[in-house]
Order: structure tokens, then C-alpha cells, then sequence
């Protein structure tokens, strides 16, 4: 019985297979051998089997589609190709058509701080540019076959109103901080006044402001602060009110709801939100020559280098060094007026017999001549005698003139109404 089965196993064929893999496998082949194993038992003639079997084809790698964006600011010093560098984009074309090409000057041109946005492929391939030239244009550089195009859209311009109240707890500026009033329309706000309210003496805790303003939004962010258009300030209980008006086609002023003008043919002060820290007097003991003796003008106190303005058109009489003002700017109006201002730091961009309007800077806060801290020295005349500027009645503006003034009622009547919505709605709210 053992033989038997002994023979029966002997008889069973075991094909063992070994594969083996071609040393080229790109070939697409693979050598399979089937060896019949040798057997005492069996007597048949041996075979050795080859057979090939085709693998199937790889399939190629698909070019991948994805892309990348990366924003940057253009920063002091840079080169195209710094800030290319930057934005991950390594492409000898795009960089040779960006730094050579008219049509790409405005990118080469860019401000500091402008910000741009590029778009490039896994291998770094400039696909796209975007950004805002200095104009504010948006300007897209794209890939087109083997160069690039450029498409300039117009920036799109918007102006908003916007409208503020607030009360005076410490100072003007405090103030309009807090309500959110941008600093140029809080300097706009003490210019309208400025002829009426002495920011300086005159503010009081409890003193309200009401403001309708623009701003100037370019492609949906806000770009700069617009002119007022119309406000209101209660001062010690006296309520001011003034409304802009356009007189010609290029111009327009602020105007008291009965149609005079805001704007006094002299500032009330050569500098704003100074503090005076020596007043007109006939008899002042000077810190310097210790003694006594009249101050004959106003100082104001500020920082080295704070901007001097003129109070009133007029034409510069005097401009250079003058004994005890050091540097000294001297300004005639209309014959009859006469102002001056001492201890400049240096001068504007003025010279003797130039005309000059009202506001503009003609020098710097400094402490030169007989002084003894950095301040202004501010004086005014009036047909040769001297006269305190914190106190002299002011000549106003021009009004309105009668053919304009139906004009000028019907027009501003709607910011008239505003500002009467905005003060009650501002009472109610602090009781």
C-alpha cells in the first residue's frame, strides 16, 4: 500500500514557476520559464517551456494644471528682477519682456508699497501679473503663446458721503479721533471756522461738531478725503454754520447759511492746534534780555520744523535774517496790512515781491534770533501800528453775490437740512 502511494506522488507533475524580469523593462517584456522537475520515477522526455507576455504600455504622466499666486510689495531698491525673485516667478522671458517692453512700464515704474499679484505654474512660468499702476489703472500682463499681452482698465472712481458728530472733551483733535473724522477733514473743519473760533482759547468741554464729508474710493478702497461739504460747530452755546458753494466752474467757498463768507480775509492764527505761550502785551519781561519791555506780537509754542502759514494773500515784503527775529518772513496786504513772522527754522519756497494766497507755507517753526525755546513769534499791523491778532476784528470775505444767491439757497438747502437732523439726533442720543 506504502509503494503505492509512493508511485501515485511520484507521478504528480509540480510545475514550478520562476519569473524573471527583463533588465530592460522599458522593453514592455517579461521571460517566464516553466521547468519540469526531475523525477526518478518518471521516464518521458523533459521539456524546458519559454513563453513571453507583453505587459501592458505605461501610461505618460499628464502635465499638471496647477498654478500658483503670490502677492508682493514693491519695496525701496527694487528690480524687476528682485522682486520677480520675490513673487517665486523664474521665467528669463517674462523677465526680459518686463524690464524691456513699452508696454510693461508701467510695472518698472510702480511706487513703493504697491502691491502685486502673479500667477505661475508649478515650474515657476509667469502666467499672469496683476496690480494697481500709479494712477490707480488695474493692469493685468498675461501669457499669450510665446509672448505676453497687457490690459489696462480704468480705475474705477467713486465718491461717498460720509458724516460725523462729535463733542469736545480735551481738544479738537481728541474730538475728532474719536468720532472717526480723518485728520485732512478735521484740518478742513478748523480752516472753515477758523476766522470765528479761536481753537486755540476759545474751545470748551461740551462744544459740538457736526461734519458731511466726501471720500474718494479708487476700485473699492478708499483713496483719500474729499472736501466738506457742509458742517456744523456750537462753540460756548453760539452755534457757526458753513456750507460749500461752487462760484465759477474750477471754484467754490464756504459760506454762512445767509450767504457771507467763512473765510476771513486774515487766519486767526499762522498755525494750527499750537498753544500761545506769550500773549500781545505793553509790558512783558523778556526771558532773554531780562527785563521788561512790550511784546509787540503772539508766540506760539511747537515743535521745530511745524509748518508757518500765511494769514492772508498779500506779497512778501521781507525774507531773510533780522536782529532779534532771526529768520523772518515779513508779508504786506493791499497796502493797509502788514504781518510778521519770526524765529523761523528756515524758509519756504518764497522770495521778496512774490505773491502768496492765504494758507499757503511760507516757513518752518525754529529758534533762531533772541529766543529761548523754539517758538513763533506772530505779529500784525494795521496801517503801521500794531495790533493784538487774537483780538483785532477781522475783515470777512466776499459774499455771495446777489445774481447767485437763489442759486445758492436752492442748492444748499438739503445740506441746511441734514445738519439739522444730524443735531437733534445727536442731542437725543447724549441725553
Amino acid at each position: 500500500m506504502l509503494q503505492q502511494n509512493s508511485l501515485l506522488n511520484a507521478h504528480k507533475l509540480k510545475l514550478r514557476w520562476f519569473v524573471t524580469l527583463s533588465t530592460l523593462p522599458l522593453l514592455g517584456v517579461v521571460t517566464a520559464f516553466g521547468i519540469m522537475p526531475q523525477s526518478d520515477v518518471l521516464t518521458g522526455p523533459q521539456k524546458t517551456i519559454v513563453q513571453e507576455i507583453a505587459l501592458p504600455t505605461a501610461a505618460q504622466a499628464a502635465p499638471s494644471t496647477t498654478t500658483f499666486w503670490r502677492n508682493e510689495r514693491v519695496q525701496r531698491g527694487d528690480t524687476v528682477v528682485e522682486l520677480l525673485r520675490r513673487l517665486n516667478v523664474e521665467d528669463e522671458a517674462a523677465s526680459e519682456y518686463l524690464r524691456q517692453y513699452n508696454p510693461a512700464a508701467s510695472f518698472r515704474q510702480l511706487s513703493v508699497g504697491k502691491e502685486v499679484q502673479a500667477e505661475t505654474n508649478a515650474e515657476g512660468a509667469l502666467l499672469a501679473l496683476r496690480y494697481l499702476d500709479n494712477e490707480s489703472n488695474q493692469v493685468i500682463i498675461a501669457k499669450s503663446g510665446d509672448s505676453f499681452t497687457v490690459d489696462v482698465k480704468p480705475a474705477l472712481v467713486e465718491q461717498r458721503t460720509f458724516v460725523r458728530t462729535g463733542e469736545i472733551q480735551s481738544s479738537l483733535f481728541a474730538a475728532t479721533d474719536e468720532a472717526g473724522l480723518p485728520d485732512p477733514a478735521a484740518n478742513q473743519l478748523a480752516e472753515i471756522f477758523g476766522g470765528d473760533i479761536d481753537f486755540h482759547r476759545d474751545l470748551r468741554k461740551g462744544d459740538k461738531f457736526s461734519v458731511i464729508y466726501e471720500m474718494t474710493y479708487i476700485n473699492g478702497e478708499a483713496a483719500r478725503t474729499g472736501r466738506i461739504l457742509a458742517a456744523e460747530f456750537v462753540n460756548q452755546g453760539r452755534t457757526y454754520r458753513a456750507v460749500y458753494f461752487q462760484t465759477t466752474n474750477f471754484s467754490g467757498d464756504y459760506y454762512s447759511p445767509d450767504g457771507k463768507s467763512m473765510r476771513k480775509a486774515f487766519l486767526r492764527s499762522p498755525i494750527e492746534f499750537s498753544r500761545v505761550s506769550s500773549g500781545f502785551t505793553n509790558s512783558r519781561f523778556h526771558p532773554v534780555l531780562n527785563k521788561w519791555r512790550a511784546h509787540k506780537g503772539v508766540d506760539y509754542a511747537s515743535p521745530i520744523g511745524t509748518k508757518v502759514k500765511v494769514t492772508a494773500d498779500g506779497v512778501v515784503e521781507f525774507v531773510g535774517k533780522k536782529g532779534g527775529y532771526g529768520n523772518v518772513v515779513m508779508i504786506n496786504h493791499q497796502g493797509r496790512y502788514e504781518t510778521v513772522y519770526g524765529h523761523l527754522s528756515r524758509f519756504g519756497n518764497i522770495h521778496k515781491g512774490q505773491r502768496v494766497s492765504q494758507g499757503e507755507v511760507i516757513g518752518y517753526v525754529g529758534m533762531t534770533g533772541m529766543t529761548s525755546g523754539p517758538h513763533l513769534h506772530y505779529e500784525f499791523k494795521q496801517a503801521g501800528v500794531h495790533r493784538d491778532p487774537l483780538k483785532v476784528a477781522l475783515p470777512d470775505g466776499k459774499p455771495v453775490n446777489e445774481a447767485q444767491k437763489m442759486v445758492f439757497v436752492e442748492s444748499t438747502r438739503d445740506l441746511h437740512t441734514r445738519l439739522s437732523l444730524l443735531r437733534n439726533t445727536r442731542i437725543a442720543k447724549l441725553d
